[in-house]
């Protein structure tokens, strides 16, 4: 594979709206950068623009303004056939008419490959994927995953410079995805493709990415590794839509020596990371994701509550608290060496301050 890097400069993106005749800006001033051979996750809720960032790269929607390149090469204006990228869609896209050899052939094929050539790497792929006994096989006759791997190794056959996948995985059971992410990273690594791929799943990017970055109306919000994007979220947003998480309200006391000094109901708590722009009084939110928090009798940590529900998952126990800040799921992990609430009983929050972060205050978030 020849893996070539991908730099967005400055795209925009501004539709106008059919129905009132208003200019929408889909894509916000965006830029990033892609490596050789690394896999970037586009994660965002529906309409934040993260399609439209994916279908710009791929040629089929030509930005407003700014620069796509991959490599060295400018292909703002180059048509999607022209360009040396390869789309993996939802709705897989094979040809009804083809066998699975016939269809993962077919890039190939339009190649002028001889024939020789061609049988062999076909041969190849589908081993790696595991199908090469279903090489005669129509898609009808595959299952939702089967029909996954051969649009996939139709798209990374033919060695594109760049592969771009569009939420390939939606359309499966929850135990053919997780089958899938772990398939899809393996072939991406293998071959040390430069890929991008688009979902709303948080698991899905958190599995798959060496990098992610979490989009919101058309601007790019967070960059960061899966685990930077989850311990050290830059605001409220990235970390709700990033993982479960609970928030407490706490008043900044100083900021000084590496730590942020709180004040939570009362108690102070020296924690690691807080939010740059806070400043010593300030009234902010403690963010705290559901392995950080553990329970202990009413009265003992900095919230009360009630346990609504354990739920069992073998090596843990999710525990749901009812407190004043809603619903806070408590993880519980080696729960056979752990004393588990029952449901009904009364219980108390609190957080481990090195696994926690303070993050500006709900009050002080700007207005979408």
């Amino acid at each position: 594979m020849h893996s070539k890097s991908v730099r967005l400069e400055n795209i925009t993106k501004v539709f106008r709206d059919p129905q009132s005749g208003q200019r929408v800006t889909a894509v916000d001033d965006v830029s990033f950068e892609i490596a050789p051979g690394e896999l970037v996750t586009l994660l965002g809720p529906s309409g934040c623009g993260k399609t439209t960032v994916l279908r710009m790269l791929s040629g089929f929607e030509a930005p407003t303004s700014g620069r796509i390149l991959i490599g060295e090469l400018d292909v703002t204006d180059v048509p999607p056939n022209k360009r040396d990228t390869a789309m993996v869609f939802q709705s897989y896209g094979l040809f009804p008419h083809m066998n699975v050899f016939d269809n993962v052939a077919y890039g190939l094929k339009l190649r002028r490959v001889p024939r020789p050539a061609l049988e062999e790497k076909v041969t190849r792929f589908l081993e790696m994927v595991g199908l090469s006994t279903l090489a005669k096989r129509p898609p009808s006759r595959l299952s939702g995953g089967q029909q996954q791997r051969v649009a996939l190794v139709r798209s990374l056959i033919v060695e594109p410079a760049v592969l771009l996948l569009d939420e390939p995985l939606s359309n499966l059971d929850a135990l053919l995805r997780e089958q899938m992410r772990v398939e899809i990273r393996r072939l991406q690594r293998s071959l040390s493709t430069t890929a991008m791929y688009v979902t709303h799943d948080r698991v899905e990017a958190m599995s798959l990415s060496d990098r992610i970055i979490v989009m919101k109306a058309g601007k790019i919000v967070q960059i960061g590794t899966p685990g930077e994007i989850y311990r050290d979220p830059v605001d409220t947003f990235v970390a709700g839509f990033v993982g479960k998480v609970a928030f407490f309200p706490c008043t900044t006391r100083s900021i000084a020596s590496g730590l942020c000094r709180v004040e939570v109901r009362g108690r102070n708590f020296d924690v690691p990371r807080w939010s740059e722009d806070l400043k010593d009084g300030d009234e902010a939110v403690v963010m705290c994701r559901p392995e950080s928090l553990s329970l202990g009798a009413p009265g003992e940590g900095i919230e009360d509550g009630v346990v609504t529900t354990n739920v069992y998952l073998g090596n843990s126990v999710e525990s749901w608290v009812k407190s004043d800040q809603g619903d806070v799921l408590v993880q519980i992990d080696n729960p056979d060496m752990k004393k588990i609430r029952k449901e009904g009983e009364s219980v108390s929050l609190t957080f481990q301050p090195e696994l926690a972060k303070v993050l500006v205050g709900f009050e002080r978030l700007p207005k979408n």
